[in-house]
């Protein structure tokens, strides 16, 4: 008989966590779920949904790693944010000083590809983000709400181009765009910041957000994510369309943002990388 698959679940804030788990336990029905949780960030009642969890301090990788081997955890997975609060009260354990110590640049890319290594010394395969969900990732073209129009395509194009530039850079992954003019650029303080931002200064029916993923990104650890809090974000602030990427753009709870397009006009329009 086959070795059951045991994952180990780094579990960040928001849905993503309880998402991947059921489409999981979908897909892969003998699966083991082991769950890394982190004070101020992870809903307690995750645990009703994995086989196993344990709560961490952000920066206690050694023992988070200790955890994982301890239930045969061969595989890991990053879903959920951890707020930049929390990134910047880090109090490492020794393993994780190791880590920084040997990091040239401290930015999100290079410290969770560190923790993808020091997961790999110990026989843990760190998976792609998107493991198990596929189906919530848009093909190109009309996704829901009212169908983009020639002039919303056009800036759609130069949002990402725009978008891709600042994310090369290490800026942000999102822009706000109305008439071929960038209204706002995400920085470090996240997408819905931006949202409201760009909707301020260009509020009306024209204004855009649009969401890519970076260049050579490396999906294990970075997915561009659009949900329901996205998407009422957009109608507070007037920005009635958005463009992501085609195929890397994660939609969680896809019904509810189905259903607030529907409802308040809101164009999502999925645009291929070329």
């Amino acid at each position: 008989m086959a070795e059951t698959r045991t994952i180990g679940i780094i579990a960040g804030n928001g849905v993503y966590p309880e998402t991947f788990a059921r489409a999981a336990r979908l897909k892969c029905p003998e699966v083991v779920l082991v769950a890394a949780a982190f004070h101020e960030e992870t809903k307690p009642e995750f645990a009703d949904l994995v086989d196993a969890m344990e709560w961490f301090r952000v920066g206690q990788l050694g023992k988070m790693i200790k955890f994982f081997k301890s239930k045969k955890a061969t595989e890991a997975i990053m879903v959920g944010q951890i707020a930049p609060k929390n990134l910047f009260d880090l109090r490492p354990d020794l393993r994780t000083l190791m880590l920084l110590a040997r990091l040239k640049e401290r930015n999100a890319e290079s410290l969770f590809g560190g923790i993808g290594n020091e997961l790999a010394k110990d026989g843990i395969t760190l998976l792609p983000a998107t493991t198990f969900l596929e189906d919530l990732l848009p093909e190109p073209g009309h996704v829901c709400g009212p169908v983009f129009k020639k002039r919303q395509l056009d800036d759609a194009a130069f949002g990402f181009r725009i978008a891709k530039e600042s994310s090369r850079l290490d800026i942000g992954q999102t822009v706000v765009v109305r008439h071929g003019t960038v209204l706002a650029v995400e920085a470090f303080e996240g997408t819905n910041a931006c949202i409201r931002r760009g909707g301020e200064l260009g509020r009306g029916k024209d204004t855009m957000l649009v969401k890519v993923s970076k260049p050579r990104q490396d999906f294990r650890f970075d997915v561009p994510v659009v949900g329901p809090q996205t998407i009422e974000t957009c109608i507070t602030a007037g920005v009635k369309s958005i463009a992501v990427e085609a195929r890397t753009t994660l939609l969680l709870e896809r019904e509810t943002i189905f259903r607030l397009c529907n409802e308040h006009g809101i164009s999502l329009h999925a645009v291929e990388d070329v």
